[in-house]
């Protein structure tokens, strides 16, 4: 017996699957990644996801704080605008530190950004800005996480830091 039956991908059945498994959202139609609510559920499984997500919905706050959120490196994804957005960074960086890349310029320069940042991974701070990597406090954080990250130090931070490290 010969089945009429076609495959038909409902928007429904699209939901369904990326709630499941926000990896989904690559194979959806465009109309269906520009979609807030398919997009906003498939982000809140898998963050980096927001990389298939319409442009518009890259500078949806609450898409893409859902998607930083649950994955910093998200932030790549996000419109300038949003990589400009002080409360989406600081999820993005909260989350994994290395989200600091993604950040504009000023808010690489922010002190409780660059703090949460290197305190989650130290290494982020090679990603801040000049003035944040000679900052004692700032620098001692990123070093205390990773003992490494003191190479992302400013030259006289980093000679400041090994003439306190006592010789033995």
């Amino acid at each position: 017996m010969e089945s009429n039956a076609k495959n038909v991908i409902t928007r429904e059945s699209v939901l369904a699957a990326v709630t499941e498994n926000g990896g989904a959202l690559k194979y959806a139609s465009k109309k269906l990644r520009a979609d807030r609510e398919i997009v906003l559920a498939a982000v809140s499984a898998n963050g980096g996801v927001l990389e298939y997500a319409s442009a518009e919905l890259q500078a949806d706050r609450e898409i893409v704080l859902a998607a930083v959120t649950e994955n910093g490196w998200a932030l790549e994804y996000a419109s300038t605008e949003m990589q400009a957005d002080r409360e989406i960074v600081l999820a993005a960086v909260t989350e994994n530190g290395w989200a600091l890349e993604y950040a504009s310029a000023e808010l690489r320069a922010d002190r409780e950004i660059v703090l949460a940042a290197v305190t989650e991974k130290g290494w982020a701070l090679g990603y801040a800005s000049a003035e944040m990597q000679a900052d004692r406090e700032i620098v001692l954080a990123a070093a205390t996480e990773s003992g490494g990250a003191l190479e992302c130090a400013s030259t006289e931070m980093q000679a400041d830091m090994q003439a306190e490290i006592p010789r033995t």
